[in-house]
């Protein structure tokens, strides 16, 4: 496909996972529009040779395909529907949400663009801001396989995408995405406080545990992050607690229950709570040492 043939795009919140996406995006020659709240986090991207625009409406109004990546199932209804945006889109555009959001919400969004003849894929990731920047995101698609495929090239710039199943099912993906990785976070925090407790060297039982069976992703680079008390946000506190919330109302919805994933829930509520919902979701482990030691000794 050449640059002439790609569609144009508008992406719509360019934050801390955005503006890495859209710079992939420019990478691979697509043509695009975008716009975000601050405008001032558009600025760069302008100058690395997006246009900007100064609503949603306008950012949509003549392109191919609509990209939004915004912080929760709220702000996208907000940007789509009470801002009347969605009313100003084509007909045969392709809109695809890449934020996490509630599968229920994902689709009624679906089906409220199909009055349109707009298409519709949510298409949540994994992989952080490192994997944003890298153009190595994993991509998990909810939607029409047909229109899927024809999505392939413009997720192929930002990463490796896979069809899950119909609308809805891209945000269940990713939800168990979360659920995974909140788990792994508590159980990776509590291995290095009861060794730490017992005078092993946090670091050292990284690397030991990274041979075996525990090891994983998580315990590779969240690992690395507690063992340097390194918590700059890759991926927020408030964003992970926001994922967890998400899968228990699903899991109602299911008729299931998911008693770990709840005790995470928790967990994360009073880590937020107290004050740390801009933490990176591995901060978790200062909670928890704090739990062990409310004095701070």
């Amino acid at each position: 496909m050449t640059d002439k043939d790609k569609p144009s795009i508008a992406f719509l919140g360019t934050g801390l996972m955005g503006l890495p996406m859209c710079r992939c995006l420019l990478k691979g020659g697509f043509e695009l529009i975008v716009w975000n709240r601050s405008i001032e986090k558009t600025e760069g991207l302008r100058n690395e040779g997006a246009n900007r625009a100064v609503s949603p409406a306008e950012a949509v109004k003549e392109v191919d395909v609509i990209i939004t990546m915004l912080s929760d199932g709220t702000a996208v209804e907000e940007v789509l529907f009470e801002g009347g945006m969605a009313e100003g889109v084509r007909e045969g555009v392709t809109h695809i949400d890449m934020s996490s959001i509630g599968a229920d919400e994902a689709i009624d969004h679906a089906k409220r663009h199909v009055k349109g003849g707009v298409h519709y894929l949510d298409a949540p990731v994994s992989g952080g801001t490192k994997g944003a920047a890298a153009g190595e995101l994993a991509i998990m698609v909810g939607g029409d396989s047909e229109t899927f495929s024809k999505m392939i090239p413009v997720f192929n710039a930002m990463g490796h995408a896979t069809h899950v199943g119909p609308n809805g099912c891209g945000q269940l993906a990713k939800l168990a995405n979360q659920v995974i990785v909140a788990i792994t976070i508590g159980a990776v925090s509590e291995a290095f406080i009861l060794a730490g407790g017992g005078g092993a060297d946090r670091s050292q039982v990284r690397e030991a545990l990274q041979g075996g069976f525990a090891s994983s992703r998580i315990l590779t680079e969240h690992g690395k992050r507690m063992v340097d008390r390194n918590f700059e946000p890759g991926g927020p506190s408030k964003f992970q607690l926001k994922d967890l919330k998400n899968a228990l109302t699903a899991a109602e919805r299911l008729g299931l229950d998911l008693p770990i994933t709840q005790l995470l829930h928790n967990l994360f509520e009073a880590m937020v709570k107290s004050g740390k919902g801009e933490m990176d979701h591995s901060g978790l482990l200062t909670h928890l040492e704090q739990i062990n030691d409310p004095q701070g000794r």
